[in-house]
């Protein structure tokens, strides 16, 4: 059986001590990867951002918020896994500046200087070694299959799963995952926790075989 880290959920990026940038991911898709992995004897690290899902009791959790302490957290137990999924949805833009007391308004616009953050799953598929493998997902909204193949590529990734934005926060999933040939492999749809199986199926039969 392996031991497989888990990214899961959406990260913050505080513009001052009240306010940040994020998105609705909810976790649920994270959590279901956890409970299907873990249904299957596998050992499962999550590295959550915040999120209100529970995952199974089975899982490590670790809770961070930013992008960077996901980052941390993911590079420091990445080494003792045999591989990740990286299923989260890190902000990938932070501000050049956090106000250390909250914005007021003015009684007209302002604008906010931001820079990109470190991508989690780069720096896992830089570090990864012959013997591990990562998985990532691709959420994109337009040229989708063209962009998962370059993330695959770009990002040193053993499979990509491609969803699309109708994903976010909901129940159910549809998805298609890319092996690094960019042949589609597995389809799957339903409920995130049929998904979530289609997905460990197709890991186990491409890499844990």
């Amino acid at each position: 059986m392996a031991r497989i880290l888990i990214t899961s959920g959406p990260t913050r990026q505080y513009l001052d001590p009240v306010r940040y940038l994020s998105n609705a991911s909810s976790g649920k898709m994270g959590a279901a990867l956890a409970a299907a992995a873990i249904q299957l004897g596998h050992d499962v690290v999550v590295v959550s951002g915040p999120v209100s899902v529970n995952y199974p009791a089975a899982a490590e959790v670790i809770d961070v918020v930013s992008t960077g302490d996901m980052l941390a957290a993911a590079v420091e137990r990445f080494p003792d896994c045999d591989g990740v999924i990286a299923v989260a949805a890190p902000c990938d833009f932070q501000p050049v500046k956090i106000a250390t007391q909250k914005i007021k308004k003015t009684g007209g616009g302002m604008s906010i200087e931001l820079t990109e953050t470190e991508d989690i799953l780069m720096a896992l598929g830089r570090m990864k070694t012959a013997e591990q493998w990562s998985v990532g997902f691709a959420l994109e909204t337009e040229d989708a299959q063209a962009r998962a193949r370059a993330k695959l590529k770009q990002k040193n990734c053993d499979l990509i799963v491609l969803n699309g934005a109708s994903a976010i926060s909901s129940d159910t999933n549809s998805v298609r995952i890319f092996n690094t040939a960019g042949a589609v492999v597995t389809q799957a749809e339903g409920t995130k926790a049929d998904v979530a199986v289609k997905i460990l199926d197709a890991i186990t039969q491409a890499l844990l075989g």
